[in-house]
């Protein structure tokens, strides 16, 4: 089913994570006006998570009553989920970045981030096949390259060194493996052979 199909589902998700990262009670009623989550300190918290869209939208006759708001970017690549944090911060600084429109208060987030230039991070597993070479990051990114060449996409090349060295590019239930679970795997094989 469409990501932006499970808009229910997905707010519950983003109020799950708010209360966790804030230590707080989710709010007892369904579509509570003004806010979802009152924190371990006190704080009513507006809480909007968004898939495919690009804005959020507050309602301008409550907002006087959220004291922080957060908004969540659900993102799901390659069948992994994770939660991006696009904003997190007191209602009354927001105030000033919302625009008015057809009697909402709009937010917009803007593209996705790019994450982090993966030179800072530390490699955690790295091995040659002929003349490909994998690495894995601590993030668990997997970078192929081929004769020094990044290879991207990445997966392509891994289901073929896969293949030549007899791991299973499926998982446990029959689906296929993705980059990093794959890349992990043949990390797992290439790096035993040689120890």
């Amino acid at each position: 089913m469409p990501q932006a199909e499970l808009r229910h589902l997905t707010g519950r998700i983003g109020e799950l994570y708010a209360a966790m990262i804030t230590r707080g009670q989710m709010a007892l009623a369904i579509n509570q006006k003004g806010y979802d989550i009152v924190s371990a300190d006190g704080e009513r918290i507006s809480v909007k998570t968004i898939t495919t869209s690009t804005h959020v939208a507050f309602n301008p006759e409550t907002f006087d009553q959220v004291d922080r708001v957060i908004v969540l970017r659900l993102v799901v690549e390659e069948n992994e989920v994770s939660i991006e944090e696009l904003l997190d911060r007191p209602a009354a600084e927001v105030l000033s970045e919302l625009r008015e429109s057809g009697g909402r208060l709009i937010y917009s987030p803007g593209t996705r981030r790019q994450g982090r230039d993966l030179s800072e991070l530390k490699v955690t597993s790295a091995a040659k096949y002929k003349n490909i070479e994998i690495r894995q990051f601590e993030n668990g990114t997997i970078l192929v390259e081929r004769d020094g060449v990044p290879d991207n996409p990445a997966k392509p090349t891994l289901r073929s060194v896969a293949n030549d060295i007899g791991v299973d590019v499926l998982n446990a239930n029959g689906n296929p493996k993705n980059t990093r679970t794959l890349g992990a795997d043949i990390l797992t094989v290439l790096t035993a052979r040689f120890e």
